[in-house]
């Protein structure tokens, strides 16, 4: 019945791990921005974790302010940090991303170690580790031991900078401070939604299906499912061998292309494109900014990713990219995100 602190209890990852670790036997205590996305977490939990709602607390918690994280804090045995800032499209100013995301992991390292609290498991990225290492066609594989170089990216992007500049900090006050820090690294996360405010991720997935995507860019992504991602964070709380480490929660290199046969297979009534967007044409629309902007850096290479230290942790393989796709698809037509487009005659 240890408490176990969960910032972003509102987030896609955030809402499967409340429910891992209520499922598990866990009291847990999740921050919100407001009060508006606290129906959609209970609806998480119900459908996660039926029977234990009453060991769920939710609290008012600002990534960007210390009121509310002192409390918070008490009387929890880990933290962990899944909070992120997400957005579908560039931003003009990218300080919009990059200061909750360093800022934030400061606050809340600083009031963990305050109130004496130890243990602290992260939601980091791949964008930490694939990212201004002179890769620029080809494939090439990574692993844990790579670590993102914003001084050397070709292209600015915002998450990427953040996720990079929070996890620097956080595992320097980690060595500072003695804090017992993991962190794990999804890629493109995927797999069934909780209700209806859900991830924009799974954006990839409800664009095709309703057709909202009229073309695909030439590239692909290590896809990670949701409840792997989660099962991770809780497995490295358990392991104290994980203490210190990095772990990449990364299934195989899925191309965009791939993700839409998939779907063409399970949903033949609904019209997904076939087309894709030659390179220049992101090369050129890239410079523009816009949704563009934050996968320009992929254009034209291959990322893999080495999962199988994280497979090692979770002690069994992960979810197969198909899997994470198709519960995703399920999930969306299932809460209304999908509104699917008559499939024209003849095609």
């Amino acid at each position: 019945m240890e408490r176990i602190l969960v910032t972003g209890a509102s987030g896609f990852v955030a809402k499967h791990l409340i429910g891992q670790l209520l499922a598990v036997g866990h009291a847990v205590r999740g921050t919100v921005r407001g009060q508006g996305k606290v129906p959609g977490i209970q609806a998480a939990v119900a459908a996660l974790a039926p029977g234990r709602e009453d060991r769920l607390e939710l609290v008012e918690a600002d990534l960007l302010a210390d009121a509310g994280w002192a409390e918070a804090m008490r009387d929890v045995a880990a933290v962990m940090h899944v909070a992120t800032v997400i957005v579908a499209t560039e931003p003009k100013d990218p300080e919009v991303v990059v200061r909750p995301a360093v800022e934030g992991t400061e606050r809340v390292l600083r009031f963990a170690h305050a109130a004496g609290v130890r243990r602290v498991v992260m939601t980091s990225s791949i964008a930490t580790v694939g990212y201004g290492h002179g890769h620029d066609r080809g494939a090439r594989t990574y692993t844990e031991a790579d670590f993102t170089r914003l001084e050397a990216m070709g292209k600015s992007w915002a998450y990427c900078i953040g996720k990079t500049k929070a996890e620097r900090a956080a595992w320097a006050f980690a060595r500072d401070n003695g804090l017992e820090l993991t962190t794990i690294h999804p890629g493109a996360i995927l797999g069934p939604a909780t209700d209806p405010d859900t991830s924009i991720s799974l954006g990839m997935v409800t664009g095709l299906l309703d057709g909202s995507t009229p073309a695909m860019p030439r590239i692909g992504f290590a896809i990670s499912d949701v409840r792997d991602v989660a099962e991770m964070h809780l497995a490295a709380l358990r392991d104290p061998a994980s203490i210190g480490e990095r772990y990449l929660c990364t299934g195989p290199y899925t191309r965009f292309d791939q993700v839409a046969d998939i779907l063409r297979r399970a949903y033949p009534d609904y019209a997904i494109t076939m087309k894709t967007v030659p390179d220049w044409i992101m090369r050129i629309a890239g410079v523009l900014g816009g949704p563009v902007r934050q996968i320009i850096n992929d254009i034209g290479n291959e990322k893999h990713f080495d999962g199988s230290k994280g497979e090692r942790l979770l002690a069994r393989p992960y979810r197969t990219p198909e899997e994470a796709v198709l519960s995703a698809a399920e999930s969306a037509i299932r809460f209304g995100l999908v509104k699917p487009k008559a499939r024209p005659a003849g095609r």
